[in-house]
C-alpha cells in the first residue's frame, strides 16, 4: 500500500476545511487593507533561487532537469518569484505595489513538528514605497490576521528590531563592513547555539575581539526601550535619524491598534543578509514560543535579481504548519460541518422531476444531495438523517399530481407543502425565520 512521501500532508474534507479557514482569514483580511491577490508557478528556474541566496541552497530544493535540460526547482518561498513578476510589469504596475499570496511551496530538509518538505504560506509584500508607514502597514496587517483568527495579546507576541540600527551599533563597536554580514549572522543564531559557540562565530569574523564583542552584543540584546536606545546610540553616527524612524514606527503602530503586541527586541536580526531596515518575528506567547511569522525591509532585492529594476520593498510570510498547531492547540479551528443544505427523495417515477428540482436549487446556491441508484422511501429518509443536511425535499405520487414538493425540517420533523414553481422562496423564507415552525 503506498503513503504519501515524507514530509508531505493529505487534506480529507475535514482537514481541507479546517486549512481553508486558514485560506479565508488570510484573504478577507489582506482584502481589508487592499491587498491584491496574486499567482505563479510553483516550478522556477533554480538559478532564480541561487541568484538570491547562493549555491548552498540547493541542498534544500527539491530539483532537477527537466526534459529541455532546464534546471528547475520547486519554489521554497515566493520573494524571488516576486521579484521576477514585478521586475517585468514594473513600469506598468501603479505604487506603491500591494500583494499577497495563499501556494504551497517546498523544502527538501528534515520533517519535524511544525515543518514539513511541503508547506502553505501567506506572503504579503508592499513595494515601490520606502517610508516606514509601510512597514507598519504590514505589521498592522499580521496583527489584525491573528486576530481574526482569535488570537490575543497573550498568544503571541512581535519581537520587533531594525538592520540600520545594528549598522549603526556595529560600526560604533568596530565591527567592519566586510565583518557585518558574519557577525549579524552570529547574533541572528545566537539564540538557538551555546554561547561558547557564538564567540567562536565572533572570533571568527572579528580575530582577538570575540569575547569582547559578545559581551557587547549581549548588552545591546538586552535593549527594550526607545529610552535605552537612545542612551545606546550616544555615539552613533545619523543618531537621530535613526530614533525618528523608531519614534515614528511606534508612533503609527500605536495608531494602527497593533503596538501593544509589539516589544522592541535587537536579537531579532533575522540573518539573510538582503534585509535592509525594520525586521521582526511573531511568536507564541506561551507554549513552546514557536515563531509564527517573520518579515522585513529588503529594498535593494529586486535589482539584485532582475538587475535592472530597484524598488523598495518590504514583506512577511506566516507558515501554515506552526500556525495550525498554536490554533488547536487553543481550541481556536472552528469544526465545519461539511453537510447538504436540501436532501432529495423521490419516488422512482418521480426521480427525474427529482433531479429537474434538484438542478433548480443547486442553481440557487442550495447544495443538494440525493441516492444516486433506485432505493425505496425508507432507506432515503434514513441517507437524509446520516446526510447532515437541514431539509428534505419529498417527492412522491401525490405531490407529482398536485405539482407540489414537500418540505421537512429534519431537525424538528415538521414539514409543509409548497408549489413547486415557488419552493425556492420558500426555502429562502424558511432560512431566515429559522425553520419551519
Amino acid at each position: 500500500m503506498f503513503e504519501t512521501l515524507p514530509g508531505f500532508r493529505d487534506f480529507p474534507p475535514e482537514e481541507c476545511s479546517r486549512r481553508n479557514h486558514l485560506f479565508r482569514v488570510f484573504r478577507t483580511v489582506a482584502r481589508a487593507f487592499d491587498f491584491k491577490e496574486y499567482d505563479a508557478p510553483v516550478l522556477e528556474p533554480l538559478d532564480l533561487y541561487i541568484e538570491k541566496s547562493g549555491e548552498e541552497i540547493v541542498g534544500q530544493l527539491f530539483h532537477f532537469e527537466d526534459k529541455g535540460e532546464r534546471r528547475v526547482a520547486l519554489r521554497p518561498e515566493l520573494t524571488p518569484t516576486l521579484a521576477r513578476m514585478v521586475a517585468a510589469r514594473a513600469n506598468s504596475l501603479p505604487k506603491p505595489i500591494k500583494w499577497f499570496n495563499v501556494g504551497e511551496h517546498f523544502r527538501y530538509e528534515r520533517p519535524q513538528k511544525g515543518r514539513g518538505r511541503s508547506f502553505y504560506q501567506f506572503n504579503a509584500d508592499l513595494l515601490g514605497e520606502d517610508d516606514v508607514g509601510a512597514d507598519a502597514e504590514l505589521i498592522a496587517l499580521l496583527v489584525a490576521i491573528f486576530e481574526t483568527l482569535g488570537l490575543g495579546q497573550k498568544d503571541f507576541r512581535i519581537r520587533l528590531s531594525d538592520r540600520l540600527t545594528w549598522v549603526c551599533l556595529l560600526e560604533n563597536l568596530g565591527v567592519s563592513e566586510s565583518a557585518r554580514p558574519a557577525v549579524l549572522d552570529a547574533i541572528d543564531k545566537s539564540e538557538r547555539r551555546k554561547e561558547e559557540q557564538t564567540k567562536e562565530a565572533l572570533e571568527k569574523a572579528m580575530p582577538g575581539k570575540g569575547t569582547e564583542l559578545a559581551q557587547e552584543i549581549e548588552r545591546i540584546k538586552k535593549i527594550d526601550s526607545l529610552e535605552e536606545l537612545s542612551e545606546r546610540m550616544q555615539n552613533c553616527e545619523g543618531k537621530d535619524n535613526h530614533l525618528d524612524r523608531w519614534k515614528r514606527m511606534l508612533d503609527l503602530l500605536e495608531a494602527h491598534g497593533a503596538l501593544p503586541y509589539v516589544n522592541i527586541d535587537l536579537s531579532i536580526v533575522r540573518g539573510l543578509a538582503y534585509y535592509t531596515g525594520f525586521v521582526y518575528e511573531a511568536f507564541e506567547a506561551s507554549g513552546e514560543g514557536r515563531a509564527l511569522a517573520g518579515g522585513g525591509r529588503y529594498d535593494h532585492l529586486l535589482k539584485k535579481l532582475s538587475g535592472n529594476v530597484d524598488l523598495p520593498a518590504c514583506g512577511f510570510a506566516i507558515g501554515d504548519m506552526t500556525l495550525s498547531d498554536c490554533l488547536s492547540a487553543k481550541g481556536l479551528i472552528p469544526q465545519y460541518v461539511t453537510a447538504p443544505d436540501l436532501y432529495l427523495i423521490a419516488g422512482e417515477k418521480q426521480m427525474n422531476l427529482g433531479i429537474a428540482t434538484a438542478a433548480r436549487a443547486r442553481k440557487a446556491g442550495f447544495s443538494t444531495s440525493y441516492s444516486l441508484k433506485t432505493v425505496g422511501f425508507g432507506k432515503q429518509f434514513k441517507e437524509a438523517g446520516k446526510s447532515g443536511a437541514r431539509y428534505a425535499l419529498i417527492l412522491g405520487e401525490e405531490e407529482e399530481q398536485t405539482e407540489q414538493v414537500k418540505i421537512k425540517d429534519l431537525r424538528n420533523s415538521e414539514e409543509i407543502s409548497v408549489d413547486l414553481r415557488s419552493f425556492l422562496a420558500k426555502l429562502e423564507e424558511l432560512d431566515a425565520q429559522g425553520g419551519i415552525e
